[in-house]
């Protein structure tokens, strides 16, 4: 493997830890797809989790303005989820510290004492983005506490639709992979053709 390994070589590895797999599969919201990643599986693994946590780090060190910064730079993700890539981002970078929000009532939150971030650069770190819901939310919650936000980084790019520029702040992704994605059953001509689904969490 390459220094930054390739599209087909990040695919490999979630397939072969389970984390990509391919079928008929009904998600909570009831949407149909012909695959389901659960990235998670492939993190349990630490040789993976550094394989991919160091790539993502190299991105960022390729880009001047942020590598300057590295000292300085907190690592931020707006779940539980993301928390694996985020910490071996982290030592990778050597950066400053790692932390997470936390969803409160639906709204993600910091912990008590965690609500000063005035002049703080950070990196958004996620495993998987797919809507790009929570971490626009985290963005928001971020920037509305004086921080500054220099890049977001994720393992694999899933989405599900046009998902905006983030304004502009810029994305860094090892892969991108696309699913087809039906909006119900009637719709889906897995469904049609009489192929049991599975219903999955996310």
């Amino acid at each position: 493997m390459q220094l930054l390994p390739t599209q087909e070589e990040v695919a490999l590895i979630l397939k072969e830890t389970g984390a990509l797999r391919w079928g008929h599969f009904a998600l909570p919201e009831g949407t149909h797809t012909n695959q389901f990643l659960q990235l998670p599986l492939a993190l349990r693994y630490h040789q993976h989790t550094r394989t991919l946590s160091v790539a993502l780090s190299r991105l960022l060190r390729a880009n001047p303005e942020i590598s300057a910064l590295i000292p300085e730079l907190s690592v931020v993700t707006p779940a539980w989820g993301g928390l694996p890539v985020a910490f071996g981002m982290a030592e990778a970078l050597r950066c400053r510290q790692v932390y997470w929000a936390e969803d409160q009532d639906g709204r993600l939150r910091f912990r008590q004492y965690m609500e000063d971030h005035r002049g703080e650069k950070v990196v958004m770190v996620d495993d998987t983005l797919r809507t790009g819901k929570k971490l626009r939310e985290l963005k928001g919650l971020l920037e509305s506490q004086g921080a500054q936000v220099l890049a977001l980084a994720v393992v694999v790019h899933q989405a599900r639709h046009d998902i905006n520029d983030f304004d502009r702040v810029p994305l860094y992704t090892l892969a991108k992979i696309e699913a087809q994605l039906y909006p119900d059953a009637a719709s889906c001509p897995m469904c049609r053709s009489g192929e049991p689904a599975e219903r999955v969490r996310m």
